[in-house]
């Protein structure tokens, strides 16, 4: 009984390892600039616990064989040993403090991140169960918005201003955005209800939006194509019908569609 209990372990320990080292289950495609630092700062986490997680398996697997029972033997009591757990803890807190700071400075690099000139601003705007996109128009200024103004009857998802001369040109879009590919894109994330969270795994960006705040994220999509934008907050009882759709495009198509959508 002893010898199957700890072939289980052992075996446990070497399945998980094939399955990360074969990356079954792996992450989806990196399709940005940024996401690179994220995968990397994943991997250096994900081999650390792999490597103790493999460690712990071996090490039970080990002392059920070691300490089995052997006829009448009777088992003895082992006392602690104050130097081994201090030597266990001091290391634990070495290597997880290390990750926190590595991670930390990898946040802080994200979000405290300078908009280049050539920056594409876009906002969105959630809500229950609806993703509110805007762009500026050929004036490159987003209009006045008012939460007085907002109206959904009126397709006013966002209370735009339609006095404040620089929104007449903006181009709104539900549940779709399109971007540039190779070109810097700055989001502003605003929700007008609860909270939601804006996710697109492709491009590694993951950022809540917060009723009362404008929290902004960036990207630079790097491959032409279509990714899912997806709620990653369970935000009411119709949440998985919260999906929207990027779009990575040259930039004289997306100018070409944003022509479109402005109706020039």
């Amino acid at each position: 009984m002893a010898l199957m209990l700890a072939v289980f372990f052992w075996a446990v320990g070497v399945v998980t390892v094939l399955i990360f080292a074969g990356h079954v289950w792996w992450l989806p495609e990196l399709v940005s600039v940024e996401g690179a630092a994220m995968d990397q700062q994943f991997v250096l986490t994900l081999c650390v616990a792999g490597a103790t997680f493999f460690l712990a398996q071996v090490g039970l697997g080990s002392l059920i064989w070691r300490y089995r029972a052997r006829g009448t033997e009777r088992a003895e009591h082992w006392h602690e040993s104050p130097k081994l757990e201090m030597t266990w803890t001091v290391v634990t807190a070495i290597v997880f403090i290390g990750l926190g700071i590595q991670g930390s400075r990898l946040w802080a690099d994200y979000f405290l991140y300078e908009a280049p000139k050539n920056v594409l601003m876009v906002e969105v705007t959630a809500q229950q169960f609806v993703w509110n996109i805007r762009y500026a128009g050929p004036d490159g200024r987003f209009g006045r918005t008012d939460p007085k103004l907002i109206n959904d009857a009126q397709v006013n998802y966002i209370g735009l201003d339609a006095k404040d001369p620089a929104s007449r040109d903006d181009v709104l879009t539900q549940n779709l955005m399109a971007v540039p590919v190779n070109r810097p894109v700055q989001v502003i994330l605003r929700t007008k209800d609860v909270t939601h969270s804006f996710f697109v795994p492709p491009l590694r960006v993951k950022q809540d939006a917060v009723p009362g705040m404008a929290i902004r994220v960036h990207f630079t999509a790097t491959k032409e194509g279509q990714y899912e934008i997806a709620c990653a907050e369970l935000c009411g009882m119709q949440h998985y019908k919260m999906r929207g759709l990027l779009l990575v495009m040259p930039d004289a198509d997306y100018q070409a569609w944003l022509k479109q959508r402005a109706g020039l």
